[in-house]
């Protein structure tokens, strides 16, 4: 039967068959995963553009500040191994709505901070709700894509963040000076219930069976296999490395710019705007290439993490806006490249059954990193107020990262693609 299209026929006995899959439902189905991984970024990041505000509101100094990044991703952390497991139990469309509607209610509910304790914790249970959201967008898209066209699915998934990058930076500095910090969380919390609702209504967890009948795709995963698997802790390792560059970067740059140059906020946010913008185009051109050499990963996620190192140093070393207005868009590529192969690697190495459980497992491993950078560049620009030295701190993530590749073997053509619907 066809993979691009939908129609009913009748059997010898007059059975309605649907055939497997809808092209219009499997890109309906990635538009609504892509949407509730932005609208996640989004509510994560304004903080780095209302943080001043916050803390003068709150009375801390700019070193307490990312506090409740660190916050944040402990709720994220925790919730990623639950929330993958759960995704291969009961399924993507399920763990998707229950990570955008809680989110969604944190996120209004941070606009009522009046406390650093309150606040804190809010930012706890953000993380905590927007755990399942990865994890059950990949298992969606590895049920509706094939092999022949998962890595550009994936990459176009993986904008998702950088546009959160792009959206947040250009739209939330603005924003701020015509409303309160508070009633920008409110008015994106609205938004992401929003998005929530929809998924529900919307989603499915795999295309129809070729009888129109429901089919069993929801199980209590094996994970045994999963911690034997040598493949997947040096890929979790890698991921580590390279989040921390990659997110210790966009949690920082703002500030590190704003203070070690002198920078306005909009000029600043407008800078990592452009530094997303380079990853827009970067993701789904990688994943596309991925597909076009057959599913070949590690080589150009090495790759990827070499410019990536090179870049963070030089943006490091640069002085003026335009040098930083060059680069952005170029670091940006780098920044984020590797992410949809890297994760296409993990569900491969995985399988479908596991690919959810292995999704959540490994990515709370990657969000360790997350949490300890933003404290670390924290502790080194304000020891050293060198701007040169947070970036040389930035870039020890990939070099770690490409250590770890090199030990990762690629996955063998048959276990990559046994998925079903292939």
């Amino acid at each position: 039967m066809s993979a691009d299209s939908i129609e009913s026929h009748r059997t010898a006995s007059g059975r309605p068959v649907q055939r497997r899959t809808v092209p219009i439902r499997r890109w309906l189905t990635l538009g609504l995963v892509w949407a509730a991984f932005f609208i996640s970024f989004v509510d994560r990041l304004t903080w780095s553009n209302v943080s001043v505000s916050v803390g003068s509101s709150l009375g801390l100094e700019v070193a307490a500040l990312n506090v409740f990044v660190t916050a944040f991703y402990t709720g994220y952390v925790l919730s990623n191994v639950i929330s993958g497991i759960a995704t291969d139990w009961f399924g993507g469309r399920m763990m998707l709505t229950l990570a955008l509607l809680p989110l969604g209610a944190a996120t209004a509910t941070f606009g009522f901070t009046t406390s650093v304790a309150f606040g804190l914790a809010t930012q706890a249970l953000m993380g905590f709700a927007a755990g399942a959201d990865n994890a059950a967008g990949v298992k969606l898209i590895t049920g509706w894509f094939g092999k022949k066209d998962r890595g550009r699915a994936m990459g176009l998934y993986f904008t998702a963040p950088t546009f959160g990058v792009i959206i947040t930076n250009a739209l939330v500095p603005v924003c701020i000076q015509w409303l309160a910090w508070s009633t920008i969380y409110q008015l994106f919390g609205f938004v992401t219930i929003a998005i929530g609702i929809a998924c529900f209504v919307f989603l499915r967890d795999v295309p129809p069976a070729p009888n129109g009948e429901p089919e069993r795709v929801h199980e209590k995963p094996k994970l045994t296999s999963l911690f034997r698997n040598r493949d997947l802790i040096f890929l979790t390792l890698a991921g580590f490395g390279a989040m921390w560059g990659s997110w210790g970067f966009t949690f920082w740059v703002n500030a590190l710019m704003i203070r070690g140059h002198g920078m306005s906020p909009i000029v600043a946010g407008g800078i990592v705007a452009l530094f997303g913008v380079g990853a827009i185009f970067g993701n789904p051109l990688m994943g596309l290439l991925s597909d076009l050499l057959g599913g070949v990963r590690k080589v150009p996620i090495m790759l990827c993490l070499s410019c990536f190192t090179v870049l963070l140093l030089v943006f490091g070393g640069l002085h003026t806006e335009q040098q930083f207005r060059l680069f952005a868009p170029v670091l940006g590529v780098a920044a984020f490249v590797y992410m949809p192969l890297l994760s296409t690697m993990v569900a491969e190495v995985a399988g479908l059954a596991l690919a959810g459980s292995a999704t959540g497992i490994t990515n709370a491993c990657w969000q360790l990193g997350t949490i300890l950078v933003p404290v670390v560049v924290g502790i080194v620009f304000q020891s050293t107020d060198s701007f040169y030295s947070a970036f040389v701190t930035l870039a020890a993530g990939p070099v770690f990262a490409i250590a770890c590749m090199t030990l990762v073997r690629e996955p063998r053509p048959s276990r990559a693609q046994n998925f079903p619907r292939e």
